[in-house]
């Protein structure tokens, strides 16, 4: 699915080009054939994690030593970018392999590292990280979940809500407060191994305005007894700086899905209105359509070339959070407004559950609150003025 015709940036290789045709093979024969089954289900058989891992599609830039395929940041955006491509912006494997084991691997010991990676690479894990609760969405400062000191390990108390790969995840990262009296400072990441912990309940998949197969998920923590090496490194107090570094990995793969789900859009679109006829012609020859496809086809134009240079510039270790701020801002709110402009040239058919372009408008619109509202990316590019 080609709309834009642009030439391939600098840091896509060879081999990342040869990874881009086996993960397009691998989500039309494995993926495909189940679309329609996993929206009304609202979920994704478990099986399809171990499946994408023995692809070697998890992880990917993880280290061999690991279990990963030892790739940089490219690799994982350009499977992203495939799966949004697809269709499948709701699998979880993103945040997974770009957001929960990027965690472990930078701030994890290595005891840690050994113990998680490998299994998150094959699939056999399936990672989550709960920060959002409740009553505290981006003012991550605000949590109360605790983690208290108990003999030789912590007590986890808490719940969590918005929680992405949450039916499914067995490892879980968790923002907790190790000492809710210091702030910041007393906030440490935990990490929890669902499969025997007591006291751990999954609550309700929640359902969405769109991304109707992703398991959002709400999570309880009821008096969870945890070992001492359940803390995310070896230092408490460490979690608010650790989110922070990691925070602009995160807005980038918002970034790759709002710029493929765009690409995907202007694709179906114009396919449409080719076919499409009114008033004896087909909806292309009117000069309205040329016009709305124009500005389009500019406006995603525009938003891949700036992703493209993010990429390149996060993989060489140059992107600050404020480029990562403006990606993520400014690339969902110019999808949001192409994906809005394409459902209108659909007419009545674009608002029909059986069309593409439908799904593309409900599930573009959570981009511009997720990874840190656009509200508060603006006041973070306001700060480098």
């Amino acid at each position: 699915m080609e709309a834009l015709n642009l030439p391939r940036p600098a840091w896509m290789s060879e081999d990342l080009v040869l990874l881009e045709e086996q993960a397009r093979r691998f989500i039309g024969d494995e993926f495909a054939p189940h679309v329609d089954r996993w929206h009304e289900a609202g979920i994704y058989d478990r099986d399809v994690w171990t499946q994408a891992g023995a692809a070697g599609l998890l992880c990917a830039s993880m280290p061999e030593e690991y279990g990963g395929a030892g790739g940089t940041f490219a690799h994982e955006a350009v499977i992203n970018r495939e799966f949004s491509l697809a269709g499948f912006d709701t699998f979880g494997a993103p945040l997974h392999s770009g957001i929960v084991a990027p965690y472990i691997l930078h701030y994890g010991t290595e005891e840690q590292k050994k113990r998680w990676l490998p299994k998150l690479a094959t699939g056999e894990l399936v990672g989550a990280i709960a920060m959002t609760e409740p009553g505290t969405g981006s003012d991550l400062q605000g949590v109360r979940t605790t983690a208290k000191k108990s003999g030789n390990g912590y007590v986890l108390n808490g719940s969590k809500t918005f929680i992405t790969n949450g039916q499914h995840a067995n490892l879980i990262v968790v923002v907790a407060k190790t000492d809710p009296k210091a702030g910041a400072k007393g906030t440490s990441l935990m990490v929890v191994e669902t499969d025997d912990a007591q006291g751990f309940r999954r609550g309700r998949k929640l359902k969405k305005l769109g991304l109707d197969s992703a398991d959002t998920s709400e999570l309880f923590f009821e008096d969870v007894q945890l070992p001492a090496e359940s803390l995310l490194g070896t230092e408490e107090g460490q979690g608010f700086y650790q989110l922070m570094k990691e925070l602009p990995q995160e807005r980038l793969i918002v970034a790759v899905h709002a710029v493929a789900m765009m690409e995907r859009a202007l694709a179906l679109t114009v396919d449409y209105v080719k076919q499409r006829k009114a008033f004896g012609k087909a909806i292309i020859e009117f000069q309205n359509t040329q016009f709305e496809l124009a500005e389009c086809k500019t406006d995603t134009t525009i938003a891949k070339v700036f992703l493209d240079h993010c990429i390149g510039e996060h993989v060489e270790g140059r992107l600050d959070t404020v480029t990562a701020s403006m990606a993520k801002y400014r690339l969902t709110d110019t999808q949001g407004k192409v994906i809005d402009r394409c459902l209108q040239l659909f007419g009545g058919y674009g608002y029909m559950d059986e069309y593409p372009i439908s799904r593309l408008y409900r599930d573009a619109r959570v981009l511009r609150i997720y990874a840190g509202t656009n509200e508060i990316m603006k006041l973070l590019i306001a700060r480098s003025l």
